[in-house]
């Protein structure tokens, strides 16, 4: 009915699709400017308390800005530097926007402030307000204006917000250098593919439909919540690859209609149907994947949920109405030159025979393969981000590259304690327990400083404007190996008082296990999700349960890929990053909904041609090899594009869309190549009648509630 209608009408669909495209790039235009800046940070957990109470009662907070002043001649106790340092620390508070600021000079010549060789010293400060007002309004203007260098000494910036603000104009510029590439590339491999031009335009114009309409739909969103930066760069890369998918899906439909002897109405018709119901699903199952991120109560990562649904929402809406009004014009000038051979003929039909004649030989030889790339992933360790996202030539990473060479301990990542009703007489005790644990460099209190459980004679008295608040400096060896576990043991430590920690690495852990907290129910809800609405399609119980275990089997190669190489640094130096043993669980989390969804969506494409050469022949051995050879070939083009796609990501200087690029593209070909073409006939064929089963009372539920096909 719906075919009949965009064939009847297709001039007046194709003229409203541009109208509508070029009406969704305008607003989507200025999309980017509307999105947020986001921090790692857990809203109402104990670290956000503590940074409040900072703000609120003490006017301070953990040093998110810093300056690294080196001396070009001499060392920086000499006195025209020490005069020149505290004038800088002086203009550095008095600047607008910055809320306080000390340094070496101003704490009593602090040695964890100095470099080691003297010719060194750091400023740090503390800039309110949230990620938006420091590093959209105050960077800007602060960064150029305290970036100089003079006969006597250099100075440049750095802090956490400059390091994640550099971070978010690389990654845009990446992200955009990267689309430059893959469009191009894209258009060359569709002209491949199709063997003719106006199928490949027409296939990238969806493509940039689905582009401009989630970037439209986005700018909606901005209006009632947060959305971060990071959402327009998912609307870009997956705009572009579920618009290529579906695109090619359709077309590849219409033109087996057209070869089949179908006049071009019947076969907009009927392809809007058939394809146009598989696209349906397939779309469902991404846009479930990544809504499930809105049990998150992260902006950050909600964002990826408003983005991908948004993108799913324009894909599909592309491919289904504007796409198959644009092949009523075009009719048959979509066909391919040549004759095409029949299926029976292709080497995806002969691959599946073989492999269904021996399923243990292949399926256990590709099985052992999975488990293989998958195993370093039992060794995970999740961590905490900070400047070795940024490539080395980043000025905030050269600065912090410094920091760790010469300082001894990095004061910026101190651990902020706010206590309720202590006084210096019930906190010495406390200080000295906490100064006693492994990788604590020093305590700070009104008390007194405190090394080693004993008060320093380097500094006996205490900042007096400490006041009830306690600051542990660790060790960089501590911060380094265990971040996470110190602020751990700093919150055990026994207090006769009440008190909480803060401070960046606590905010930081906070955020980390507020992440990993949820992925067991992230992991629940996707699976149920996809489930339930395979189980749709299907009126199968045995097709669900097997594309899950395929799924998860594809996604235990990308994530051990990813530990692999980015945890353990192998290939770090082709790719250029430099590891830190450890990954930030954000971008994982990410990339698992969006290859779920994915692999979901081949699934989908594969399981429709099987089903229906089942339910047209009702052989359920024979039916595989003649889906998969009918559909095979478009899941390969459709997997070979968006793995070259996302393979460009991995070009960047940001280790984020690294991750992103190697890990994605892995995981596609792994699951158009060995899940797909060997282990999904596999286990067809040794389920047998089995694989479209459901109990009876699920089969009078499917026929009630189930989309017929």
């Amino acid at each position: 009915m719906l075919g009949r209608f965009i064939a009847e009408r297709a001039r007046l669909i194709v003229a409203l699709g541009i109208a509508v495209a070029l009406l969704a790039g305008a607003i989507g235009a200025g999309t980017i400017n509307a999105l947020s800046l986001n921090r790692f940070e857990a809203p109402g957990s104990e670290s956000m308390r503590v940074r409040e109470a900072l703000a609120r009662d003490h006017r301070t907070g953990s040093p998110n800005l810093a300056l690294l002043v080196t001396a070009r001649q001499g060392r920086v106790d000499d006195p025209a530097l020490t005069g020149a340092g505290e004038a800088l620390t002086r203009e550095l508070a008095a600047h607008p926007g910055v809320g306080a600021a000390w340094s070496y000079w101003s704490e009593g010549e602090r040695e964890t402030l100095r470099s080691r060789d003297g010719r060194q010293a750091l400023i740090l400060a503390w800039a309110p307000g949230d990620a938006n007002q420091v590093r959209r309004d105050l960077l800007p203007v602060l960064t150029p204006a305290f970036t100089r260098t003079s006969d006597a000494l250099t100075v440049r910036v750095g802090g956490s917000d400059e390091v994640f603000r550099q971070t978010m104009t690389q990654a845009r510029q990446d992200f955009l250098r990267a689309e430059l590439l893959v469009l191009p590339l894209v258009l060359l491999l569709l002209w491949w593919v199709y063997r003719r031009i106006s199928p490949a335009l027409l296939t990238v114009g969806i493509g940039l439909f689905a582009v401009f309409g989630s970037l439209a739909m986005l700018r909606g969103v901005v209006a009632f919540t947060d959305v971060s930066t990071f959402a327009a760069n998912i609307a870009l890369v997956m705009g572009i690859g579920l618009g290529v998918d579906y695109g090619l899906f359709v077309v590849f439909r219409f033109r087996e209609e057209l070869r089949g002897g179908h006049a071009v109405p019947d076969a907009v018709a009927r392809t809007v149907r058939g394809a146009g119901r598989t696209v349906l699903f397939s779309g469902g199952t991404v846009a479930a994947s990544l809504s499930v991120l809105l049990v998150f109560p992260f902006p950050f990562l909600r964002s990826f949920a408003y983005a991908g649904v948004a993108v799913v929402l324009a894909a599909v809406t592309g491919a289904t109405v504007l796409l198959p009004a644009a092949l009523s014009l075009l009719g048959r000038r979509v066909e391919r030159r040549g004759p095409v051979p029949d299926v029976t003929e292709g080497p995806w039909y002969r691959v599946a025979r073989r492999v269904m004649r021996r399923p243990f030989v292949f399926g256990g030889a590709a099985l052992a393969v999975l488990l293989l790339l998958g195993a370093p992933f039992l060794g995970v360790r999740f961590g905490l981000p900070d400047d070795r996202v940024l490539p080395t030539s980043a000025p905030a990473r050269q600065l912090y590259d410094q920091v760790r060479a010469g300082f001894p301990v990095e004061e910026a990542d101190a651990i902020q304690l706010v206590a309720s009703g202590a006084s210096p007489e019930t906190v010495a005790p406390y200080a000295a327990a906490l100064s006693r644990l492994p990788g604590v460099a020093r305590v700070d209190s009104s008390a007194g400083s405190y090394r080693g459980g004993s008060r320093s004679t380097d500094h006996p008295g205490g900042p007096d404007h400490l006041g009830q608040r306690l600051v542990v400096l660790p060790t960089s060896a501590r911060l380094a190996e265990d971040a996470t576990g110190l602020v751990r043991d700093v919150r055990a430590v026994p207090a006769p008082f009440p008190v909480e920690a803060g401070g960046y690495p606590a905010e930081l852990t906070d955020y980390r296990d507020g992440v990993t907290s949820k992925l067991p129910l992230v992991g629940g809800l996707i699976v149920s999700v996809t489930f339930v609405l395979l189980f749709l399609m299907t009126g199968s119980l045995i097709a669900p349960l097997k594309a899950t275990v395929l799924n998860v089997l594809s996604l235990s190669v990308m994530f051990g890929v990813l530990v692999l190489v980015f945890q353990q640094g192998h290939f770090s130096d082709l790719l250029g990053f430099t590891p830190t043993g450890t990954i930030e669980p954000s971008v994982p989390i990410l990339m698992f909904c969006i290859a779920y969804g994915l692999s979901m969506d081949y699934e989908v494409f594969l399981l429709a041609r099987i089903k229906e050469e089942y339910d047209r022949t009702g052989d359920a051995l024979a039916s595989v090899p003649l889906g998969i050879a009918r559909s095979a070939p478009l899941v390969t083009a459709a997997a070979a594009i968006l793995a070259v796609s996302f393979a460009t990501y991995a070009t960047g200087q940001v280790v984020f869309l690294k991750q992103l690029g190697v890990g994605m593209a892995l995981a596609i070909l792994v699951d158009a190549t060995l899940i797909r073409g060997v282990l999904l006939p596999v286990l067809m064929r040794l389920a047998g009648p089995a694989n479209w089963w459901a109990p009876m009372p699920l089969r009078r539920l499917h026929r009630r509630i189930g989309l017929p096909g």
